[in-house]
């Protein structure tokens, strides 16, 4: 079991790849300023110190209340809007942000749920939070810690089906959060999920942030199109009916912008390649084709 990777990827922090990712998300600049104003008190834990005597000539009862903060944020939504692109892209520019050498970003891997056998899945997530503590050692390094599909790890103890073993990986995660307070904010912990209602209530609580992922509107739907298929020269009146093709009817949702860049994209270049150029009626008819992913209920 000591042998098991727990971890999807393992990342150094700031990198290229990343700064690209961020390009390409839709209102991710206004995200990450209003998340990031949130995050300085818990990732700069020790400053708070500093700017106290600084502006004040004392250190402030606030500031001790505020180092009880839990290092963890949860992002929420429904599949495909975007939350554990945004939770890398974020932990990205924090590190670039802050002229961080030694970040590293760990993905935990599905694989910490272990295969069943008692009190596996505990000694996992354990494992999981060793081997990040040992990461950015006794020095200046930190480490931000991506959860996704965060409900199959904090699901609700209290739901009839939950197993017993659940029920204790719930317990370890949270006792795993606890102790990441000792780190000053070196370590942080975002847990991505789309069902905040099947979190435990514990989990939740421990959030210092709770961010919500909605189906992009109509108007972030039109800076998608207008942005990803500018060069195809596509009237604006044609964008417009993009925009009103993919919009929530009495019968289905919005979509997503999974369903857009991953589905409709690849549809409407199957209709068109090889054998005619790309056009706008090819989008059209991967609408109808195909439809957007059903909301995930909670």
């Amino acid at each position: 079991m000591n042998n098991v990777s727990v971890f999807e990827e393992k990342v150094n922090l700031p990198t290229l790849q990343l700064d690209a990712q961020a390009q390409k998300l839709l209102g991710f600049d206004a995200r990450y300023l209003r998340i990031q104003k949130r995050l300085q008190l818990i990732l700069h834990a020790k400053e708070l110190e500093r700017w106290s005597m600084t502006h004040h000539k004392k250190q402030l009862a606030i500031i001790e209340l505020l180092s009880d903060q839990y290092p963890l944020a949860i992002f929420y939504g429904d599949v495909g809007t975007g939350k554990t692109a945004n939770a890398e892209a974020i932990a990205n520019r924090l590190a670039r942000d802050a002229k961080i050498q030694d970040a590293i970003l760990f993905k935990l891997s599905n694989k910490v749920r272990g295969t069943g056998r008692v009190g596996e899945m505990g000694t996992l997530i354990t494992q999981a939070f060793d081997d990040i503590t040992r990461a950015i050692g006794p020095g200046k390094g930190r480490a931000f810690l991506i959860i996704d599909e965060g409900d199959s790890l904090g699901a609700s103890r209290s739901q009839d089906h939950s197993h017993h073993e659940d029920k204790v990986g719930v317990n370890t995660l949270i006792q795993s959060i606890d102790n990441m307070r000792k780190h000053g904010g070196r370590i942080f912990v975002i847990l991505c999920t789309n069902r905040l209602g099947a979190l435990d209530a514990a989990v939740i609580r421990r959030a210092s942030i709770v961010e919500n992922f909605e189906r992009p509107s109509d108007v972030e739907r039109h800076e998608l199109f207008t942005r990803d298929l500018g060069d195809l020269g596509i009237s604006a009146s044609e964008i417009e009916k993009l925009v009103k093709a993919t919009a929530a009817t009495d019968t289905q949702p919005a979509w997503t912008y999974s369903d857009i860049r991953t589905r409709l994209y690849p549809t409407a270049m199957s209709l068109a390649f090889p054998d005619s150029p790309l056009a706008v009626k090819h989008f059209y008819q991967a609408v109808a084709e195909l439809g957007p992913s059903p909301v995930m209920e909670g």
